[in-house]
């Protein structure tokens, strides 16, 4: 007599696959910490009216298509640590230079791109504008960069002082030194 090997059953596989399938699609968690944190305007019901706005008050820097920069029209060769350090001396300029802004609280950054200008390259200048408000900040504040970019990722009530102080708070609620950083609809290529 032959003996016959027993079979393992197998009709309840794909029911015990799909509850696996369902139990790791519903406790896994999925980290979704890129993106660029930035403060959105108003919905355009709510837009305060145009305001003119003095040519030397804007810090203007434009990209191409090709990645090529340009800052107050000239063609930018420089390191991100002197772009940095070019645009904290045009916001604190305290209208010194009359080719630099008139206050702090007049200066705007002003970022505008070609379509075809890479990620990399927006982000990059992006950050040498937000690295120059906060070494401002930190400045004002009495704290290092890194000690300012805590603060101010979530202020606390006993970080509070130090956080306006750097702002530049003032009593009615303004600050001395906004972050004006404008970015511009990007321009078509070759348009």
């Amino acid at each position: 007599m032959a003996r016959s090997t027993p079979e393992i059953p197998n009709a309840s596989m794909a029911d015990i696959a799909f509850l696996l399938l369902t139990f790791f699609l519903m406790t896994t968690t999925v980290a979704n910490d890129k993106g660029i944190l930035t403060t959105l305007p108003p919905p355009p019901e709510v837009q305060p009216p145009d305001v003119e706005i003095h040519e030397r008050n804007l810090f203007k820097i434009q990209v191409n298509s090709f990645d090529n920069v340009l800052v107050e029209g000239e063609p930018w060769q420089g390191t991100d640590r002197e772009m940095i350090d070019n645009i904290k001396k045009f916001v604190l300029n305290y209208g010194n230079d009359p080719e630099s802004s008139e206050s702090p609280a007049d200066a705007i950054v002003s970022l505008k791109t070609d379509r075809g200008t890479t990620h990399k390259k927006f982000i990059q200048i992006l950050d040498n504008a937000e690295a120059a408000y906060n070494e401002i900040y930190a400045d004002r504040a009495g704290v290092s960069v890194e000690e300012w970019r805590e603060i101010s990722a979530d202020p606390q009530p006993e970080t509070k002082a130090i956080y306006d102080k750097g702002r530049g708070l003032t009593p009615d609620g303004k600050l001395e030194i906004p972050k004006a950083i404008s970015i511009a609809e990007p321009t078509k290529i070759g348009g």
